[in-house]
């Protein structure tokens, strides 16, 4: 170990500033930065939340982003290089808050595609059957007698009408034979 000391001829105030820089230095060699532990939960929180909201889908990019810069992060945890560590958890959290935010926003963005599809197919299926209630639509065949009058009778079917006006009737009809106690037919 080497102790390092001002040469004996020195003036007093070139000494007191030496001493104060080397307690300095030895001071500031000394302190260390304490882990980032709650940075680094909070970049994996974050990183949770934006695979929940489906950024493997909609913003694979910068949720890999924000993998690659949390697995950095871990690598400088083990390095204890805490100072980068917590610059990297930081930035790793800001990228999976990024890609959540726009998997949140592909997610609605798909939510109101399927309801402008849904919407469409309805439209055309009403103005099918609008269209459908306009055109004329034949008679479903049915038991019920029909409420209509019934047509005439072809011309060939009818004679002509007498000239008296009346309508003979022929003989071929047979009249009930008479009751043999007397009563009237």
């Amino acid at each position: 170990m080497y102790i390092f000391s001002l040469p004996a001829g020195s003036p007093r105030h070139i000494r007191t500033a030496m001493a104060i820089l080397v307690l300095t230095l030895a001071v500031a060699g000394c302190a260390s930065v304490p882990p980032p532990n709650d940075s680094m939960n909070l970049a994996q929180n974050q990183l949770q939340m934006a695979r929940d909201a489906g950024a493997a889908d909609y913003a694979p990019v910068d949720l890999g982003f924000a993998q690659d810069k949390f697995q950095q992060a871990q690598a400088a945890m083990a390095e204890r290089k805490y100072a980068d560590a917590a610059n990297l958890a930081e930035e790793s959290r800001a990228d999976a808050e990024l890609a959540q935010a726009k998997a949140r926003l592909g997610a609605a963005r798909a939510q109101i595609q399927n309801k402008v599809q849904e919407n469409t197919r309805l439209r055309q299926q009403g103005e099918q059957a609008a269209a459908a209630a306009q055109a004329p639509q034949p008679a479903p065949p049915s038991s019920a007698p029909p409420t209509e009058d019934m047509p005439a009778p072809s011309s060939s079917v009818l004679s002509a009408p007498p000239a008296d006006g009346f309508q003979t009737v022929p003989d071929t009809v047979q009249q009930p034979a008479a009751n043999l106690q007397g009563g009237q037919p």
